[in-house]
């Protein structure tokens, strides 16, 4: 045997006793035996670096380095969930159901909703491709180094697996894990981690992979994302993903009824402290993927899943007294300040209270206990108050009236819970909010400039709005505390580098209100540039899908404003883009009027890069085969379906080289 073989061998072997002992619970050598055997790998390769290959399991040791992990874009979104509390609601969505898919009868879904960090994981022919956190749904960061340390991804798939495709799930820590990392953190004389779900999220952007392989991390998996993956229910697809070697829970079912699901429900909170890992509710979805693909999504949400989350662990505390915050829109909200408790394993002392109508609903005064809860929030919620044990000195809360920022009056508009500082452009939170908002991820993503940076270059009269960025002066950024020269190099290297970002990214870090990432999407895609949006009418945008009359009048009253105008003028001059950059130049008329539809993986080009070609010579791309598609191009791994269909249609079918050859003769 040589030595290739004899590599290839050992990794087959140690890939099928890792699937015995974290899936199947059913090892079949000791401990030591598999160390042994990987030893001996490890040797192999190190003699022999020409057989390197990433998805070996020498890789689940760790020891790669990772400063700054890639951004990669979600080849298909990665939608957030509609949430409900409530029985009452899940019967409302389950009439939305009912009046969509009329006298079709449909099936539910339930599974656990593991509360972790959600993941997508990339597979092609077999093996691991990549994985990327989610991040804002459209795009996250590649963290493939550290996802190959856990052992429950599996490098190589077992059985009838599709060529490529994705599979989202959730990385965790269970509590027995968290219990010894934070037993030897104590023993260490460090800190302990407050909570495993931050712990987990944490984990993953650790930049060395060996302490992420110290971790006793899992990844359950509970969704697929592809499109030849002969797979027709969410059921179907959770099955076959447990033969090719992934982890799914076992605790999923199938509901022919709402009832069956409140049964579930019920189960489940009453059990949910004996399980492994934490969760925080139930997911529900429509079985059928044709039944999922008629109801379709909202900009933010599937329409066929909801996830009902668990009554949260509650807590009471006193409330000590109340301040407010101002943010980048003027929107004042009162937050309570509270004696420390403890409250699902971290300390709070502060809680929202949202508006002042939210006072007055609780009836709160100073001095009153208080029940809080996290229930979902980032920041915890005042849910009810003991008032049988009010002091009789108590102080009532009453409103502010004047922003504590700058004093101007507040007002509250008709229609509006919050109380808003209209002083937007001489009041320091909002003009420091307006900024952070540019630089975020979401918008801008400026490398080397923070939120504090942001603040310590406010506070020294350095920047007054966001098109100052584009004008720092080097020696005066020298001289703040702080800010070394590889700092300052970072934060103009950086400013420079947003100039290219695309329309959406500028639009949305405008910071126009009700503006956010999937209008400004939709604002770009129907206006095509600035301009275009300055000349349209209160009718034009609210003929653009999913904008109504509060929306278009907020882009009214931005563009009215001149010194909105000057901002945008004052930023193109700097060369940020303003039109979209995505609108395909038409070369030729080859395929003018001409209906495509792709299928598979492509040798020589991306799917998105075929598409624009087919764009550029007059033709339209769509989604599914239909009497009116003129040509298929098949790429490896196109489902048999799609093929035959198109055979019937009388659809020509176009390989890779025919089709460059057509329009690159």
């Amino acid at each position: 045997m040589d030595i290739r073989d004899k590599i290839k061998d050992l990794r087959d072997l140690l890939h099928e006793h890792n699937y015995l002992y974290y899936m199947e619970d059913a090892p079949k050598i000791s401990d030591f035996e598999f160390d042994q055997m990987l030893n001996t790998l490890i040797e192999l390769e190190r003699q022999h670096p020409e057989f390197f290959d990433p998805n070996s399991p020498t890789q689940r040791v760790g020891g790669g380095l990772t400063k700054k992990f890639k951004t990669q874009v979600h080849r298909y979104p990665m939608y957030s969930l509609s949430n409900t509390y409530s029985k009452e609601e899940l019967l409302q969505w389950v009439s939305r159901l009912e009046k969509a898919l009329g006298d079709e009868k449909f099936e539910f879904t339930c599974e656990l909703k593991y509360d972790g960090a959600s993941i997508s994981l990339t597979y092609e022919r077999g093996k691991f491709l990549r994985g990327v956190t989610r991040g804002d749904g459209a795009q996250g960061d590649d963290v493939s180094l550290n996802l190959r340390t856990i052992p429950t991804i599996p490098l190589k798939l077992k059985g009838d697996y599709p060529d490529f495709f994705e599979i989202r799930g959730e990385i965790v820590l269970p509590y027995d894990g968290f219990k010894a990392i934070n037993d030897q953190r104590i023993k260490m004389g460090e800190e302990p981690f407050m909570n495993p779900r931050n712990t987990a999220s944490g984990s993953l952007k650790l930049q060395n992979s060996r302490q992420v392989a110290e971790r006793p991390l899992e990844c359950l998996l509970f969704a697929l994302a592809g499109e030849e993956l002969s797979i027709r229910s969410q059921m179907e697809g959770l099955e076959k993903a447990r033969s090719w070697g992934f982890k799914v829970p076992p605790t999923s079912i199938l509901a022919s009824t709402i009832e069956e699901v409140f049964s579930y429900l019920d189960h489940w909170d009453q059990n949910r402290i004996g399980l492994p890992y934490e969760i925080d509710g139930v997911v529900i979805k429509i079985n059928r993927f044709d039944q999922q693909d008629k109801l379709g999504y909202t900009a933010k949400s599937p329409r066929w899943a909801i996830a009902y989350k668990f009554q949260a662990v509650r807590a009471l505390t006193e409330l000590r007294s109340v301040n407010y915050q101002i943010g980048r829109t003027g929107a004042i909200t009162p937050v309570a300040n509270l004696s420390p408790v403890l409250l699902s394993g971290t300390i709070v002392k502060r809680a929202s209270l949202h508006n002042a109508d939210q006072i007055e609903k609780l009836a709160l005064r100073i001095g009153d206990g208080v029940y809080i809860e996290k229930g979902g929030e980032i920041i915890p919620k005042i849910v009810g108050v003991k008032s049988e044990n009010r002091p009789p000195k108590s102080a009532e809360i009453i409103f502010i009236t004047h922003c504590p920022e700058c004093e101007h009056k507040l007002v509250k508009e008709k229609g509006e819970a919050q109380h808003y500082c209209k002083n937007q452009y001489d009041c320091s939170p909002q003009i420091v909010g307006k900024i952070q908002h540019f630089i975020s991820r979401k918008a801008m993503d400026i490398d080397g400039l923070g939120s504090e940076t942001v603040l310590l270059l406010y506070q020294n009269g350095l920047i007054e709005n966001v098109g100052d960025l584009y004008f720092l002066d080097r020696e005066k950024l020298l001289h703040l505390e702080r800010m070394a020269e590889k700092s300052v190099d970072n934060l103009l290297q950086g400013v420079e580098a947003s100039k290219s970002k695309p329309f959406t990214k500028v639009l949305l870090g405008l910071g126009i209100r009700y503006v956010g990432e999937a209008v400004a999407k939709k604002l770009v895609k129907a206006f095509e540039s600035i301009d275009n949006m300055r000349e349209a009418t209160r009718e034009q945008f609210i003929e653009v899908d999913e904008i109504g009359d509060r929306i278009a009048q907020s882009l009214i009253d931005y563009f009215s404003d001149h010194r909105n105008i000057l901002l945008i003028d004052r930023l193109r001059s700097q060369g940020l883009h303003f039109e979209s950059l995505n609108k395909i130049t038409i070369t030729n008329s080859l395929f003018e009027n001409k209906k495509f539809v792709i299928s598979g993986v492509f040798k020589t080009t991306s799917r998105e890069d075929l598409k624009e070609k087919i764009e550029s010579t007059g033709g339209t791309v769509m989604s599914s085969i239909s009497s009116k598609t003129s040509y298929l191009v098949a790429g490896e791994g196109m489902g048999p379906s799609k093929k035959k269909k198109a055979e019937k249609l009388g659809i020509t079918i176009l390989d890779e080289s025919t089709f460059f050859n057509m329009i690159e003769p």
